[in-house]
């Protein structure tokens, strides 16, 4: 009965450690439309840039935290490289906009930093975690609202550097000068 005892509380306790895998999106899947206010004032809906230009959403866990601060002012200081591809790109997060309004200022962002409190578009985007945070995944939407790519493995010190590389790899098209 001893062993039995065991060997359950065991695989109880791997179920509860293991995190429950959604599927996440796929290269090619339509991407979820959204309505999400930004740290600027304004209010953002993907719909309204497709058939415009590529957008870029770079989840992030939390404000004020180390590595979201590292990755947000990485993208203020070199957002130069990414402004040279027709894109509209955002960091995004479920804080309270109060919160991004802040680390928006706190970092110098001369983007919009969207905010999810009620965490309907974490969930479409399959980027809500265990914790209740964004994880740090960077989704690349084409013009024509399919998603491009999504990357699972940021670094939030080259993420402006990353982000413009991949544009380029993913072939989006450079702003007319």
């Amino acid at each position: 009965m001893k062993n039995y005892t065991k060997k359950i509380l065991t695989i109880v306790a791997l179920l509860i450690a293991t995190p429950v895998l959604a599927a996440s999106l796929s290269v090619g899947d339509r991407a979820p439309d959204f309505t999400l206010q930004g740290s600027d004032g304004n209010t953002y809906t993907l719909s309204d840039f497709l058939g415009k230009q590529a957008v870029v959403i770079a989840w992030f866990p939390k404000a004020y935290t180390s590595g979201c601060t590292i990755e947000c002012k990485s993208l203020a200081e070199n957002g130069h490289l990414i402004d040279k591809y027709d894109v509209a790109y955002f960091m995004a997060s479920v804080d309270p906009l109060v919160d991004n309004v802040g680390f928006a200022e706190k970092t110098d962002a001369d983007f919009p930093l969207l905010s999810d409190p009620g965490k309907e578009v974490a969930r479409a985007y399959k980027v809500l975690g265990m914790m209740g945070v964004a994880k740090r995944h960077t989704v690349y939407i084409g013009k024509d609202g399919t998603i491009l790519k999504v990357d699972t493995a940021v670094k939030p010190a080259t993420s402006a550097q990353d982000m413009a590389a991949t544009l380029g790899e993913l072939g989006v098209a450079t702003r007319q000068q």
